[in-house]
């Protein structure tokens, strides 16, 4: 079996097993600590195909920034709360249903195959790049909702330790 097969799997069992437990762990520290896992994986499969932006945008953004902010507010509330609260609305069969759609989409996907691909890398070799054009609209058209959403961001952080404060004195 070529070591990328093995990689593969490797990454494949982390992101699926992170996200399995994921849903099942009681505890939502542990929860957090698993999606952690899971978003992991996926950092890896995105390296095996040679994304190299998209692993440093999962590793940086989602698991550096994002994640240790969902670990941030679950700390900050009361947890033995939520605990007592009930867990489930029982609206499982819209899960059920949901499922179904879902099932028969990726039938779909799976029956259609993949689309074509060019023939020669270096047909796409000579081309710009998806991140160069992502980067000049980013920051030219859309320079001041990017801004925006930063500081959009920075306030709700901000409020969320001032509720916490409130809340605790």
């Amino acid at each position: 079996m070529p070591l990328d097969a093995i990689f593969f799997w490797l990454f494949a069992l982390i992101t699926l097993g992170g996200a399995v437990m994921t849903v099942l762990s009681r505890n939502a520290v542990h929860s957090a600590v698993w999606l952690i896992s899971s978003l992991l994986g996926t950092a890896g499969l995105f390296l095996l195909q040679k994304a190299e932006f998209l692993f440093a945008v999962q590793i940086i953004l989602y698991i550096g920034g994002i994640m240790l902010l969902f670990l941030f507010v679950i700390m900050l509330v009361n947890l033995n709360q939520q605990a007592k609260e009930r867990q489930f609305s029982g609206q499982w069969w819209i899960a059920l249903v949901v499922c179904a759609v879902v099932a028969v989409q990726f039938g779909f996907f799976v029956k259609k195959g993949m689309p074509e691909l060019p023939a020669r890398a270096e047909e796409i070799a000579h081309t710009e790049g998806n991140i160069e054009r992502l980067a000049d609209v980013l920051f030219t058209q859309y320079l001041v909702p990017f801004e925006a959403v930063s500081l959009l961001l920075l306030a709700a952080i901000v409020g969320s330790v001032l509720m916490a404060k409130v809340k605790r004195s």
